[in-house]
C-alpha cells in the first residue's frame, strides 16, 4: 500500500508524447461517412470484453466502450484526477490534470494543466503520465489494467488501476492533494433505439443507429464507502434483475494515519464546478458531505473524493487509486441477453464494484509484476528495434478496445464466447479473411480464446439463412447465408452475434473465394502452433472443414481443380475484380487443401476426394499464372498488376511446414517484384506497400480503392513472409514504414485499415493490424 518506493520505471520502447501536444496535420478520414474522432486516442483500460474507456495524452476521458461492440466518444470533463501542492512558504497551486478546458463553459471555476509539461507514455496495457515544470513536487501516474498473455481470468475485469508516485525533490516538505471526481453515468450505455433498422451507407456497409442514454441519469446516486483501509464512492443506481446498462461504478483509493480523506457524495457536473474547485484549490480539501439524494430528471450527478498527504524532503509516497464498473449484462437484438466474462469471478447481479475495488487493492501490484514479467523477456531483446516493440505491445489495444465480447462460461463454451469488431465502421464480429494475419495476437497470447472464435466458426458453416438482403456494391438481391458455405463474419452487435453469422452485406460473401480456405488454415495452424496435441479441436471443426471445401469447390466450373474468381469483388480485397484462377486465392485453396490432408491423416480420415483436388489444382496454378516475374493476378483480366498479397498461400503452406505451393526460386522472384514496385516505388517507400501496382510503380487505374491503399495488416503480413523468406531487412523496413505513419500522425489506438499517401485513411480500430504478431512470430520461431 503506502510504502517508500522507486520512481516508476517507464520502458524505454514506450510511445511518447508531450501532455496535450497536437497534431499540425493529422491523417483525416477518407469517405465522411466513417468514424474519425480526431487524434486525441490514448491507451484504453479495462478488461477483454468488460466494456473499456479510453484517456487521451491531453489527460481526458473520452473513450467509452461500456456497451459491448458500440462506440461512443466524448469527453466527459467531471471524470478527471486534479493535483493540489502546497509548499512551506503557503504557496500553493491546482490544477484539473486535463490540458483544455470544456468548450461549452461547464466547471469554469476549474484550473487546467498547461500544454506539453510534461509526458504521455504508453505501452498496452499501462501508460504513464510525468508532470514536469508546474509542481515543485515530481509527479507520474501509472495506469493499467491486469491484462496479461496466458491469463483467462484477471484479463477479463473491469478494472482500472492509477499509481500516483510524488516525489519531493526540495528539502523542505511539500503538501499534495490529489483529488478523483467522477461523474455517475450508470444507464448511459445501451441503446435507446431497441429495435434499429438497418441501413446502407453510401460505402455499401450496413449502419443501424446507436444513440446511448447518456445524460439519462434520473434516479442515480452516490454512496460513499468506509471499508477498514479502503475509502471510496459507489456510484448506482437501483434496479432488480440487471439489464444492460445497469450496474455500478466504483472510486476508491487508501486511508492510513499519514493520509487525510476528504469526500463530496454529491456536485453538479453541468455546473460551474465551485463547489469542488472552491474547497480543493484553496487547502487540497472536500467539504466532507454525504448526499445519496438521487438525480432528478434532467439533472446530473458526480462525486468527488481526494487523498491529501505530505511529503517529507528527498522522499517519495505513492497513491493508488481504483475506478472499476459492474454492467454485467451486454444485450444484442432486444431480449437478447449475454453475461460478461468477467461475472464468472464477481457475480451477475450488477452490485459488485466495490468487491472489484477490494480485489485491485489486495492484488493490483501482484498484477503489475505479472504484466512486467510477461512483457519483460521481449523488451529486453537487443535485436528488436524500441519502435517495433512499441507498435507489438500496443497493437493489442484493440482486444479491449475493439467492441470486444467475452462472455461467461458454459457447458458448451468453457472458456465463453469471444469476439473483436472487423471495426468500428464495419461492425460485425470476428472477420474471417480479416482474421487471416489479424489474429496472430490472439493466437500467441491468448490460445483458448483463438480457438473458441474458430469454433464458433466451425458451428456457422453449416447452418443457412435463406432471408434475401440487398448487396451494397450492385444492389441484387442474396440469401443472408448458404449452408456449407463459410460465413464472412460472426455476425452483429444489434443482433445476435455466434447464432447469426454473415452480417455484412456490402457483398455477398457466399460468394467469396478466400473464407473456406481461410477457414481450414486457420484450424490447422491453431492445431499446430499450440503443441500439436489438441486432437478434440481438429475433430470439432474436421466436419465443417469437409464441407466447406466441397462448397467451394462448387466454383471450379472447368473442372480443373481450382475455383474460379467470377469477375466480382469476391475476397477480402472487395473492390478488386478478380477474373478466373487468381493468385491469391488459388494459393490459398492449394495451401488448404494440404493442411486438409494432414488434418485428415491425424484423425484417420479418408481424403482420397482432396488428393485428387490437390493434384489438378497443382497442375495448372503455376503454369497459368507465372509470368517469368510473378505471379499474374489472375487468369482472366489481362491486368499485369503487381499483387503484394498474391502468396499469401505460399506464407501459410511455409508457416506450417506443408509441402510450398510454389517452389522457392518463384516466391523469392515475386516478393523481390512486390518489394520494388509496391513498396520502393510507391513514394519511395514512404507510407508501406500499396496493395497492387503496375511492375513500374504505376497505378493500372489512378482512380481505383483498395489497389492504391497501403493496408496496415497486408503490410505486416508481407514483412512476416519476407522474413519467412530469409529478407528480414525488407520486411522491418516496410514494418517501419507503417508503424511511423500510424504513430506518429495521431492514428495511435484507433490503427486503420487503409491509410493513402493523400493523407487520409479508412476504417479505423481495425482488426488486420494486429498481424505485427506475425512478424514477431517469424523473427522469434513462435
Amino acid at each position: 500500500m503506502l510504502t517508500p518506493i522507486s520512481r516508476p520505471e517507464i520502458p524505454s520502447p514506450a510511445w511518447q508524447r508531450p501532455i496535450g501536444k497536437g497534431w499540425e496535420k493529422p491523417y483525416t478520414v477518407r469517405y465522411a461517412s466513417n468514424l474519425d474522432d480526431g487524434p486525441w486516442h490514448g491507451m484504453p483500460l479495462g478488461g477483454f470484453g468488460a466494456g473499456c474507456i479510453g484517456r487521451s495524452s491531453k489527460g481526458d476521458f473520452n473513450l467509452w466502450h461500456l456497451d459491448g461492440g458500440e462506440h461512443t466518444f466524448k469527453s466527459l470533463p467531471a471524470c478527471q484526477f486534479s493535483v493540489f501542492e502546497q509548499t512551506e512558504d503557503g504557496t500553493a497551486r491546482a490544477y484539473a490534470m486535463a490540458t483544455e478546458a470544456p468548450e461549452d463553459g461547464k466547471l469554469s471555476r476549474w484550473s487546467w494543466y498547461p500544454k506539453e509539461r510534461g509526458t504521455y507514455s504508453a505501452l498496452y496495457p499501462r501508460a504513464w503520465y510525468e508532470y514536469r515544470g508546474v509542481f515543485e513536487t515530481e509527479l507520474v501516474c501509472e495506469q493499467f489494467s491486469p491484462i496479461w498473455a496466458g491469463n483467462y481470468q484477471e484479463s477479463s475485469y473491469p478494472i482500472a488501476i492509477f499509481e500516483w508516485t510524488a516525489h519531493n525533490p526540495t528539502d523542505k516538505p511539500i503538501t499534495i492533494s490529489i483529488l478523483l471526481t467522477w461523474q455517475n453515468t450508470v444507464g448511459w450505455f445501451t441503446n435507446a433505439v431497441k429495435s434499429p433498422t438497418v441501413q446502407v451507407r453510401d460505402d455499401g456497409s450496413p449502419v443501424y443507429e446507436y444513440r446511448p442514454k447518456c445524460g439519462e441519469s434520473e434516479g442515480n446516486y452516490n454512496q460513499w464507502i468506509v471499508d477498514n483501509f479502503r475509502v471510496g464512492c459507489v456510484l448506482r443506481r437501483n434496479h432488480e434483475e440487471p439489464g444492460e446498462g445497469d450496474g455500478q461504478i466504483a472510486i476508491a483509493s487508501i486511508t492510513n494515519p499519514t493520509l487525510d480523506v476528504f469526500y463530496l457524495g454529491k456536485w453538479n457536473p453541468d455546473g460551474d464546478g465551485s463547489e469542488i474547485w472552491d474547497h480543493f484549490a484553496m487547502n487540497g480539501s472536500l467539504p466532507d458531505i454525504e448526499d445519496e439524494t438521487p438525480a432528478r430528471k434532467g439533472e446530473q450527478t458526480a462525486t468527488a473524493m481526494a487523498i491529501r498527504f505530505t511529503i517529507r524532503p528527498g522522499k517519495m509516497k505513492k497513491i493508488p487509486f481504483i475506478v472499476a464498473w459492474d454492467f454485467p449484462v451486454t444485450e444484442f437484438a432486444q431480449g437478447i441477453n449475454y453475461y460478461r466474462r468477467y461475472t464468472d469471478f464477481f457475480g451477475r447481479n450488477g452490485h459488485n464494484a466495490w468487491s472489484m475495488v477490494r480485489t485491485a487493492l489486495k492484488h493490483g501490484d501482484t498484477w503489475r509484476k505479472n504484466i512486467i514479467d510477461w512483457q519483460k523477456p521481449i523488451l529486453e531483446r537487443s535485436d528488436l528495434p524500441d519502435w517495433f516493440k512499441m507498435a507489438l505491445f500496443n497493437e493489442l489495444y484493440l482486444l479491449a478496445d475493439g467492441g470486444s465480447l467475452w462472455t461467461a462460461a458454459s457447458e458448451d463454451d468453457p472458456i465463453g464466447q469471444f469476439g473483436v469488431l472487423e471495426c468500428i465502421d464495419y461492425r460485425w464480429y470476428e472477420s474471417l479473411d480479416v482474421r487471416l494475419y489479424g489474429s496472430f495476437g490472439l493466437l500467441m497470447l491468448w490460445p483458448r480464446l483463438e480457438k473458441a472464435v474458430m469454433e464458433a466458426f466451425s458451428r456457422a458453416i453449416p447452418t443457412e439463412d435463406e432471408t434475401p438482403r440487398i448487396i451494397g456494391y450492385n444492389q441484387a438481391s442474396a440469401i443472408r447465408k448458404a449452408k456449407n458455405a463459410t460465413p464472412h463474419d460472426l455476425g452483429a452487435p444489434n443482433e445476435h452475434p455466434w447464432a447469426k453469422s454473415n452480417y455484412t452485406s456490402y457483398q455477398d460473401c457466399n460468394l467469396w473465394k478466400d473464407l473456406g480456405s481461410d477457414f481450414v488454415l486457420l484450424v490447422y495452424r491453431d492445431y499446430l502452433l499450440t503443441g500439436a496435441k489438441d486432437v478434440d479441436f481438429l475433430r470439432e471443426c474436421w466436419d465443417s472443414i469437409v464441407r466447406t471445401l466441397h462448397y467451394l469447390k462448387t466454383f471450379d466450373l472447368d473442372n480443373d481443380g481450382i475455383p474460379e474468381n467470377s469477375g466480382a469483388p469476391d475476397q477480402t480485397f472487395d473492390d478488386w475484380r478478380l477474373q478466373g484462377i487468381s493468385a491469391y486465392c488459388g494459393g490459398l485453396w492449394i495451401a488448404a487443401l494440404e493442411a486438409t490432408l494432414k488434418i485428415g491423416e491425424i484423425l484417420e480420415e479418408d481424403t482420397a476426394v482432396f488428393a485428387g483436388w490437390l493434384h489438378q489444382s497443382r497442375a495448372v496454378y503455376h503454369e497459368t499464372l507465372w509470368n517469368g516475374e510473378y505471379y499474374r493476378l489472375d487468369s482472366g483480366s489481362g491486368s499485369d498488376v503487381v499483387m503484394t498479397d498474391q502468396l499469401c498461400g505460399q506464407f501459410y503452406a511455409r508457416l506450417l511446414a506443408l509441402p510450398d505451393v510454389v517452389e522457392s526460386q518463384y516466391t523469392e522472384s515475386s516478393l523481390r517484384k512486390i518489394y520494388t514496385a509496391c513498396f520502393l516505388k510507391f513514394y519511395e517507400g514512404k507510407f508501406g506497400a500499396a496493395n497492387g501496382l503496375r511492375p513500374d510503380g504505376t497505378p493500372e487505374n489512378p482512380d481505383a480503392t483498395h489497389p492504391l491503399e497501403v493496408w496496415t495488416g497486408i503490410n505486416f503480413g508481407l514483412a512476416a513472409f519476407l522474413i519467412q523468406m530469409g529478407m528480414k531487412e525488407e520486411g522491418m523496413k516496410i514494418t517501419e514504414a507503417v508503424v511511423r505513419q500510424v504513430y506518429e500522425n495521431g492514428l495511435q489506438f484507433r490503427t486503420p485499415e487503409a491509410i493513402t499517401a493523400a493523407g487520409t485513411f479508412r476504417a479505423s480500430h481495425y482488426l488486420r493490424a494486429m498481424a505485427i504478431w506475425a512478424i514477431y512470430g517469424m523473427l522469434t520461431g513462435f
